[in-house]
């Protein structure tokens, strides 16, 4: 075979190039809070991640259910809902009060401050090592006047010592 006697037809056919796909250009995700620049794989992409879909779908859902509820079968639908709630709640039966199998647990005078109070060990080095009578330890800060006793600097008494005061 020859070539054929149209070339305009033979030139249209050899001249066919390949287009270059367009990708689309970036865009923002449409989920309000994110907005994260992306590049969609194709054109009506318009969240940058699964998790972002799942949450316009989450969204999505819940308007829907709130243009719902503000018609006249969704208020009786909800009221209806409420009735029943309320009617459950009235044939419920009250609790009962578990029997106690033993006595009450009581916790002991005895050994309650335990834990707070010091070792005998620890009390006796904390003591002081001589014995102070009342009167010196009420009056140790009182100024001595000219005729108050035998001098400056005298104990004011000899005789009692304080043991245990209760």
């Amino acid at each position: 075979m020859g070539p054929s006697e149209n070339r305009t037809q033979q030139r249209k056919n050899q001249c066919r190039r390949k287009r270059r796909v367009r990708r689309p250009r970036a865009r923002c995700c449409f989920l309000k809070g994110c907005e994260q620049k992306f590049q969609p794989r194709c054109w009506p992409q318009r969240y940058c991640s699964e998790s972002c879909r799942q949450e316009a779908r989450k969204w999505s859902r819940w308007k829907a259910q709130q243009r719902y509820r503000e018609t006249a079968a969704g208020q009786q639908k909800r009221k209806g809902q409420s009735w029943r709630y309320r009617e459950r709640v009235k044939s419920r039966k009250a609790p009962q009060p578990e029997a106690v199998n033993g006595a009450a647990r009581v916790i002991s005078k005895k050994h309650f401050f335990r834990a707070h109070v010091r070792p005998a060990g620890v009390l006796r080095a904390l003591r002081a090592p001589t014995a102070k009578s009342l009167a010196a330890l009420l009056l140790a800060r009182v100024p001595t006047s000219s005729g108050a006793g035998a001098g400056a600097g005298a104990a004011l008494e000899t005789g009692t010592h304080l043991s245990r005061a209760y």
